[in-house]
């Protein structure tokens, strides 16, 4: 089904849609069509997350070194996303329910809360989370609305239904090293040096070259995480990854 098709976009529907951010505890409603006007390093979520024992998903905080902060998530799959967001290079902030976004469908008013709002350095990513199998037509009509609201405002819009096979696992060891890690004992320089005499290893060639193999397995994921090492994720990652030195252009500072 074409939902687009549902969609009441005449002429006049980035005034007549409407989207809500909230500032402090004051709520904020303009046009869609001053979308990309809204000072959005002010916003805060403009739903509360709750926590009770008997709810079906399972909300919490997801620490970012991107933003050095908490962010917070509703389910499991937004915060496998947060933590992708954060392995990917280039992102700035991550905005979670950023607003609610009011559009017409067939003449009736319906309401949609996108799930995160990714600024990075490509541009901003209107973000929803949902399942492939749990998208139901009301849903996908939601989607569509906010596509056309992210379209608007010149962002770029995307559900979130699923990961490639491996990427999750890997992403998620990868992160296990990510926070700060001193270097007493010049590893990483080591780990450095091996990359760069023998264009590229696989992982547990690379972590036998250096002094203390079993410490340089933490540095070489630091490094990995921090885009100073390069490693095929296509795979599941481990010792017959193969890992070479990155540009310089795409390291990101090292968290000690």
């Amino acid at each position: 089904m074409d939902y687009m098709q549902s969609l009441d976009l005449d002429e006049n529907w980035p005034l007549r849609w409407t989207t809500t951010w909230k500032f402090g505890r004051d709520l904020v409603t303009g046009p869609v069509r001053d979308l990309d006007k809204v000072d959005i390093g002010r916003s805060v979520p403009v739903r509360r997350f709750t926590w009770r024992t008997d709810q079906f998903h399972r909300p919490g905080l997801e620490y970012l070194m991107a933003t050095d902060r908490h962010h917070g998530f509703e389910s499991h799959e937004e915060e496998r996303l947060l933590l992708i967001a954060d392995f990917a290079a280039g992102l700035v902030e991550a905005l979670c329910q950023p607003f609610r976004l009011r559009f017409l469908s067939e003449g009736k008013v319906i309401r949609h809360t996108p799930d995160f709002l990714l600024v990075t350095d490509s541009g901003l990513f209107l973000i929803d989370v949902r399942p492939a199998e749990r998208i139901k037509p009301e849903d996908a009509l939601k989607f569509a609305a906010a596509a056309e609201a992210a379209l608007s405002a010149g962002w770029q819009y995307g559900v979130v239904a699923g990961w490639r096979q491996h990427l999750w696992t890997n992403v998620d060891a990868l992160s296990a090293e990510r926070r700060p890690l001193p270097d007493v004992l010049g590893i990483q320089g080591q780990l450095r040096d091996a990359a760069a005499a023998h264009g590229s290893l696989l992982f547990g060639e690379l972590v036998e070259r250096c002094r203390v193999p079993a410490i340089a397995r933490a540095h070489a994921i630091h490094l990995l995480w921090h885009r100073h090492l390069g490693v095929d994720l296509s795979g599941p990652f481990g010792d017959g990854s193969l890992v070479r030195l990155a540009p310089q252009l795409h390291h990101r500072e090292l968290a000690r």
